[in-house]
């Protein structure tokens, strides 16, 4: 062997860190490889299957041939489809031209963060937050300026701390709503108060709305699509067929917003990635057209979900939790269950593996170390199972 230099990584590489939930589904992987028993409520992936006219549309087009490059901003069916989808729903002035299909949505985050953010900017966002938010930015050069949302009113992004963090510096704010892990919720009134206020300052809004059909017991609906005829060059909006139709593998993702926004992303996703997957977006179409009675009927199952699991939580001892309004997680509050030996949420959830063979993902991978996050995007006996485990361990 010759001997060499040690290999020299850049720096954006080595400051970025794996993401928290895709390596806890990867230790999931490798315990069930290796035959233990585990109950996973660490995958935020849906169980459902992708709806069977979207896999038959797509394994028409395999046979058919459709298997080559696409335009690079997606096939020009898919990006009408997406954008007539959001001006039938919410009245969005977008046009075919104001959409680039991604591969998955958080390609769409990402290029957009490298189309607009630089060095010395600042990016506000509430907290706690998805994984990826706060690591693209800092990619991108920017700054995440991680704004506190409270367990009291179930995590609820208001616009008044929002603006508050808003300084000279700032080039947008960045909302995902239903939140990932928190299940927190916008109200109209404060996301308007939000774009307004954005608008006048010539900043954007980039609202992730990946959890936007998960919404319960009548908490408010808010989409930034709804103001985008009034605020066109200040709203930007991300979505995901993940998972609304369940097609995490699929890796079909959307963004709508200002034409510039969008050919910067379309120029970006030409030297990333070509195009998205030809045939994933034939079944994505068809998903979009004629999938929504099975999207109704996930989402009344995970309301029924929800209505069983925060009880049983909150009869666990040292957990807190209220229902979450959207999305299909759980974000108790658990750090009166710390001890020596299992003090914050990674120490807790390693705990919770070895004793219970439960995998959660701790709420430090989010910004919130007395918490935990708990999908219940599993079945009613997968989570009577891990909440049975939970139980006997912490007893």
């Amino acid at each position: 062997m010759i001997p060499s230099a040690a290999v020299k990584l850049s720096r954006r590489a080595t400051s970025m860190r794996e993401s928290a939930t895709l390596r806890v589904s990867r230790l999931a992987s490798e315990l069930k490889a290796r035959g233990e028993s585990i109950v996973d409520f660490g995958a935020g992936e849906p169980d459902f299957p992708s709806p069977a006219v979207a896999v038959e549309a797509t394994c028409s087009a395999l046979a058919g041939g459709f298997t080559k490059y696409t335009p690079g901003s997606g096939t020009p069916e898919l990006r009408a489809e997406v954008a007539e989808h959001y001006r039938q729903r919410y009245g969005s002035p977008w046009t075919a031209a104001q959409s680039v299909i991604t591969v998955g949505g958080k390609a769409a985050l990402f290029q957009v963060a490298l189309a607009v953010f630089e060095e010395g900017q600042e990016v506000v966002i509430p907290s706690p937050c998805w994984v990826s938010l706060p690591e693209q930015v800092r990619f991108a050069g920017a700054r995440p300026v991680e704004v506190p949302t409270s367990v009291d009113d179930g995590f609820r992004i208001h616009a008044g701390p929002i603006l508050d963090a808003v300084t000279e510096r700032t080039r947008a704010i960045l909302i995902n709503a239903p939140c990932n892990p928190t299940g927190g919720v916008v109200a109209p009134e404060d996301l308007r108060e939000i774009v307004r206020f954005a608008a006048e300052r010539g900043l954007l809004v980039i609202s992730d709305e990946t959890y936007a059909r998960f919404i319960y017991d009548g908490a408010p609906r808010a989409s930034a699509a709804a103001l985008a005829a009034e605020f066109p060059e200040t709203v930007v909006l991300v979505g995901s067929f993940s998972k609304t139709y369940s097609m995490t593998g699929w890796r079909i993702g959307y963004l709508l917003g200002p034409q510039p926004v969008v050919r910067a992303v379309e120029v970006i996703q030409t030297h990333a990635t070509s195009n998205p997957t030809s045939f994933a977006m034939v079944g994505a179409l068809k998903a979009l057209r004629c999938a929504e009675g099975e999207v109704v009927k996930m989402i009344a199952e995970y309301q029924a979900r929800r209505e069983m699991l925060i009880p049983r939580l909150n009869a666990l001892p040292g957990f807190r939790c209220r229902p979450p309004d959207g999305a299909f997680y759980a974000f108790p509050h658990v750090a009166a269950c710390y001890r020596p030996g299992r003090q914050g949420s990674v120490e807790f959830t390693e705990f919770l593996l070895e004793k219970a063979g439960v995998i959660v993902v701790p709420g430090a991978a989010f910004g919130a170390d007395d918490h935990i996050r708990i999908s219940f995007a599993c079945s009613r006996a997968e989570l009577a199972e891990g909440l049975e485990r939970m139980a006997a361990a912490l007893a």
